[in-house]
């Protein structure tokens, strides 16, 4: 076909006059230029076009403007669905603009278009390791596994889980990462697969004891790591096994509060936030496809953006329903006070995943919270439930490196539990 028939000339000379120009060319220039030239050279210019209107879907002055934005990344998918499929580029751009189109998408709650690009995000991947243009015949099912997830679709999301770790940390020396084993344990557990998630956490700090004998890692991700399998043993009644967990646990405390950190770490908050958040799955609504929820387990990162806003949004509500609670309980605290350290549980959690980019600064605004938690729970006199205020308390000042404190609610624990 010869495309330069349908073209007017004289704008294809002026796109290629714009840019050949001296200085660089303002994004919506570019964009203009692209889809002239993507006309009459499409090998060239359709994987430039979709570049160009995926950055040109995060300009500043869209940012009122959904329609806008949704605009751009609909002609980005375009663009890059019609690029060559011998183009080494085009599984890497048509699954970042589909993943920047279901995002605007889920802001507009179009979860079920969000849902179907997943599908076709996942669907380029195996195409395009079949073309030698990915390494991982998994590339792009990240967000197809979150959207499973959320959907209460759990047992399918295990299984992409685990076909994602063995496909890409099948091969030696690598290891899996933290975020894909933690997010197959969660949805493991979801489905009610115990046994399995308890397995699979277990290789996991495994090779977390092994990276921190290289000082290769945290202490204090060991130590949220151990925790929460202690939380999943004493849940299959292994409970020798929990002890056992707990007690490495509280070693590792122990040297911390001796002698901090083996090593300086970055912002290690979003370990402890990720696994906290998963403890207390079990306490929200079930989600579904009518209905979704958090897909706990995944970094928060990589929740759908409607899920976000619903997760925190609720907060406001549960802080009304706590104080409601807390007028009760002061006057028939048999009936009110077990619902209210049950609410005031879900309260903690978000505030503390709310403030998951913001280690450095979350004692002062999050210690009242996990305080009043551990205050409540006492007055209950329930063991376990006092023993898991403790614990949430801990792991929390081991976050904030508070690890005197750390170490003294934790050996409180295991007096109660072991």
């Amino acid at each position: 076909m010869d495309h330069s028939e349908k073209v007017d000339q004289d704008a294809v000379l002026r796109a290629r006059t714009m840019l050949l120009g001296s200085g660089r060319l303002e994004l919506g220039r570019q964009v203009e230029a692209y889809r002239v030239l993507s006309a009459v050279s499409p090998l060239t210019y359709l994987p430039k076009l979709a570049e160009a209107l995926l950055s040109y879907g995060y300009a500043q002055e869209t940012g009122d403007v959904p329609e806008i934005q949704l605009a751009r990344r609909a002609e980005a998918v375009a663009a890059a669905r019609a690029i060559d499929d011998k183009d080494p580029k085009k599984t890497d751009l048509l699954v970042r603009t589909l993943d920047a189109y279901r995002y605007e998408l889920s802001l507009l709650g179009r979860r079920a278009e969000g849902f179907a690009l997943c599908e076709e995000m996942a669907d380029a991947g195996t195409s395009g390791f079949a073309l030698g243009q990915v390494q991982s015949p998994l590339y792009g099912h990240g967000p197809l596994v979150v959207a499973l997830a959320e959907e209460g679709r759990y047992r399918e999301a295990a299984e992409w889980c685990e076909q994602m770790v063995r496909s890409e940390h099948g091969q030696e020396p690598a290891e899996p990462s933290f975020w894909d084993m933690v997010e197959w344990v969660a949805a493991l557990d979801a489905s009610g697969r115990h046994e399995a998630a308890v397995e699979v956490l277990a290789k996991l700090v495994d090779d977390t004891r092994a990276g921190c004998a290289e000082d290769g890692t945290a202490l204090a991700i060991l130590t949220w790591e151990l925790v929460h399998q202690a939380t999943l043993l004493d849940g299959v009644g292994r409970r020798t096994e929990a002890v056992a967990a707990r007690q490495e646990a509280l070693a590792l405390l122990t040297e911390l509060d001796l002698t901090g950190e083996r090593k300086s770490w970055s912002n290690i908050h979003s370990w402890w936030s990720t696994l906290f958040a998963m403890s207390g799955r079990s306490a929200e609504p079930v989600p579904s496809a009518s209905a979704p929820g958090p897909s706990f387990g995944a970094a928060l990162h990589h929740w759908s953006p409607d899920i976000k806003q619903a997760y925190f949004g609720s907060m406001s509500s549960l802080e009304e329903r706590v104080e409601e609670l807390r007028e009760a309980a002061r006057t028939d605290p048999g009936r009110y006070l077990p619902e209210l350290v049950a609410v005031h549980r879900r309260l903690t959690i978000r505030s503390a995943v709310h403030r998951e980019n913001r280690s450095h600064l979350i004692l002062k605004p999050l210690r009242p919270v996990f305080n009043e938690h551990v205050d409540l729970a006492r007055r209950l006199a329930d063991k376990e439930i006092l023993a898991r205020a403790l614990t949430d308390r801990s792991m929390f000042l081991l976050a904030a490196h508070q690890y005197g404190e750390a170490y003294d609610d934790f050996v409180e624990v295991c007096e109660l539990l072991n």
